[in-house]
């Protein structure tokens, strides 16, 4: 029951309020097909937490963890520029067209090399490397839901030019997020 509790309790507290929280709770508002926004998040956090499990951080030593972070800034920060330089008028009710692919790419680059996905590969050499699978997925899915609702029923009550400038300095804000991260961690 540990192996599975302490991944659950750790990558939970750890992701609350995260980049890739924030980022499900902007596209929520985006569109109506909200489960297939939770697919492909799930989808992409089951890649990288699977991933590092099996591979314990090779990934990171072949891919410096550099380059995935100014990926991952960078589609934050392209994100962020579309939303903000799109017209207001042009405001649509279903905005993200492929959700699935959108949360999926968003997630997956950003989560690469995250705290979490370490800690992860630390737990599955401490502890039942399935049951730590079970234990991080249960809680990031956990926390997904609970953006995509409070995303789903929170933005859409605010102004809709409102909404589109604060989504798009959101992402923004989380592409420098991790262009700062880079910058204080230093270039190794």
């Amino acid at each position: 029951m540990q192996s599975f509790l302490v991944p659950f309790v750790t990558v939970g507290l750890a992701e609350l309020g995260d980049k890739t929280q924030l980022a499900l709770f902007c596209l929520a508002s985006r569109t109506e097909r909200r489960l297939s926004l939770f697919l492909g998040a799930l989808l992409a956090f089951a890649i990288n937490d699977g991933l590092a499990i099996l591979l314990g951080g090779l990934a990171s030593r072949v891919i410096p963890l550099v380059y995935v972070k100014i990926l991952a800034g960078a589609i934050f920060l392209g994100f962020g520029l579309l939303t903000l330089l799109r017209a207001p008028e042009e405001e649509t009710e279903c905005e993200v067209k492929r959700p699935f692919i959108t949360s999926f790419t968003m997630i997956f680059v950003s989560e690469m090399g995250d705290k979490t996905q370490v800690a992860t590969a630390l737990f599955a050499a401490s502890y039942n490397p399935l049951a730590v699978f079970l234990g991080v997925m249960s809680a990031l899915g956990l926390l997904s839901l609970m953006a995509i609702y409070l995303g789903q029923f929170l933005l859409p009550r605010i102004d809709p030019r409102i909404r589109t400038y604060l989504a798009g300095s959101l992402f923004i804000l989380i592409g420098l997020w991790q262009f700062a991260q880079i910058l204080q961690e230093g270039w190794r």
